[in-house]
């Protein structure tokens, strides 16, 4: 399997929300309110301070997307901020590791220095895997900072890794 990673365009939106959505509403992931509408998910994922959303394609299917920009503004702009969500049935073939990787080679050509993530929840088992095997660190953790629907409060990871 070929996963091909490129710039997102307007026209790719309905495959990104077919994507975000589901991961939203599970409540699973990310430090969002999982009612949250198309509209405002459009512009969470799209909209500022993201410098570049991408999408995962594997047989001209999206299968992931990514969304990327500076983590903070001013003196902290810097360092990168990036979020990643895979299709549900593409999960464990690579289209993750195929998101960051490209996620990490655009963000050091755009001369960030690191790229931290603020709120990895600790039950995401498979994303902290591919962070660690990709080089992140866990450098904080938020006891009880992610309130997961099955698993109840677990603690929330922040994670660095440089740039070169």
């Amino acid at each position: 399997m070929t996963v091909t990673v490129r710039p997102a365009t307007d026209a790719d939106w309905p495959a990104i929300w077919a994507i975000v959505e589901p991961v939203v509403r599970a409540g699973e992931a990310y430090t969002v309110d999982p009612g949250m509408g198309e509209a405002e998910a459009k512009d969470f994922w799209c909209g500022p301070p993201s410098t570049h959303v991408t999408v995962a394609e594997v047989d001209g299917r999206v299968l992931g997307t990514a969304h990327m920009g500076p983590n903070r503004a001013g003196p902290g702009a810097h360092i990168a901020n990036a979020s990643y969500m895979v299709a549900a049935d593409a999960q464990g073939r690579g289209v993750g590791r195929a998101l960051v990787v490209d996620s990490l080679e655009r963000l050091a050509a755009d001369g960030f220095a690191g790229l931290q993530f603020n709120a990895v929840a600790e039950s995401n088992r498979g994303a902290l895997k591919l962070y660690a095997d990709l080089g992140f660190d866990i450098v904080g953790t938020i006891p009880g900072g992610f309130d997961h629907p099955r698993e109840g409060r677990v603690g929330l990871h922040i994670l660095y890794r440089p740039l070169p």
